[in-house]
């Protein structure tokens, strides 16, 4: 519990320190995987699913939602620093219609990526359909709002894209017929272009305002650190440089687009640094354990074997950067939320 106090007040801090923004955000729209997914999987056929405890024992009201959390991500918090509500809702869940999406809306799927043959492992939503969805979705907004004021919005609405991690450990690395495809680098971009691509078709369709998260350090991940124990359960160095190798090439990409498409407000929203930061000092943020997660062991549970029957699983969240051996915990969650609305969001205007 003091622990639980701290916290709550070092993020009220953080968010009495936030720079007045210079445009106003009506929604949050976001396009990804499990990083940014609040339920979606729950609603399709797959094995990729977190709707059960100890998953959400710290969202509000302690549910089970889908997120691969214990509490809120990233893209909440967001939403709620620009004002407008404390959760994203997913759009495949029925429980919500076009009056809660109106204000935000999440399209991504847990364990897909931007290659199609990545979504496949786990039978997942690929990014070409959550695409579709999007433009679902802005019929519906049309309908809801009229065409001028839903054009407004979408081209307000801040666009947040985090993806690409599983086309790596999921894929590539794991995955003979991807690797003896194409080299690492070959690979890194043939996934710019299918960014690239998708961005271009987010500014066809009306949007402006467009961010991208990047690579996390991935092989700092506690499931890569456990497939390393023979070294020492260190960071694989490799995935993290391939890591930084992608975010530089996509920070290229977007340069060049920014440069091709008037209007557009198009950022690199780096989560490379942050978690980095957290990882080689996290006493600074108030962390007790950054290699192993809160459920389970700590090295290898996530979705199912990450269960309430999991007798190792910590009491207290907000001691360990990771939640389970993939996902970030939300006290992580909010940190991440809390540098990118400083560094990248206030740059936004409404031009």
């Amino acid at each position: 519990m003091a622990s639980q106090a701290i916290f709550l007040l070092l993020l009220a801090h953080f968010i009495g320190q936030v720079p007045e923004i210079n445009a106003k955000i009506p929604a949050v729209i976001v396009f990804g995987d499990s990083t940014v997914d609040s339920g979606n999987n729950n609603e399709i056929s797959t094995v990729l699913k977190s709707n059960f405890e100890p998953y959400g024992r710290d969202f509000p009201g302690g549910k089970p939602t889908g997120r691969f959390c214990n509490g809120r991500l990233a893209t909440d918090f967001l939403s709620e620093a620009f004002g407008i509500k404390p959760a994203i809702p997913p759009y495949l869940d029925p429980a919500y219609d076009i009056s809660e999406f109106a204000t935000g809306v999440c399209f991504a799927s847990a364990g897909t990526g931007f290659d199609n043959a990545t979504s496949d492992v786990l039978s997942v939503i690929p990014l070409w359909k959550e695409l579709e969805y999007y433009k679902e979705y802005q019929d519906q907004l049309r309908k809801y709002l009229d065409n001028e004021k839903a054009n407004q919005l979408l081209s307000k609405a801040l666009h947040l894209i985090s993806i690409g991690t599983n086309d790596f450990l999921e894929n590539y690395y794991v995955s003979s017929s991807t690797s003896s495809q194409y080299s690492v680098g070959e690979y890194q971009n043939f996934l710019i272009g299918i960014a690239t691509d998708f961005i271009n078709q987010l500014y066809q369709l009306g949007a402006r305002k467009i961010a991208i998260t990047g690579l996390p350090p991935m092989g700092c991940l506690p499931l890569e650190r456990t497939t390393n124990i023979l070294f020492g359960s260190n960071c694989i160095e490799e995935y993290n440089n391939v890591a930084k190798d992608f975010n530089k090439k996509l920070q290229g990409s977007i340069m060049k687009l920014t440069k091709e498409h008037d209007g557009i407000q198009l950022v690199l929203a780096n989560i490379y640094d942050i978690l980095s930061e957290m990882i080689d000092n996290p006493n600074s943020f108030g962390f007790e354990d950054v290699e192993k997660a809160c459920c389970g062991t700590g090295y290898i549970e996530m979705g199912y074997i990450c269960n309430r029957t999991n007798l190792f699983t910590c009491s207290d969240a907000n001691k360990y950067m990771f939640w389970d051996s993939f996902h970030p915990t939300e006290k992580t969650n909010s940190i991440v939320a809390d540098y990118l609305f400083k560094n990248y969001f206030s740059q936004f205007n409404d031009r």
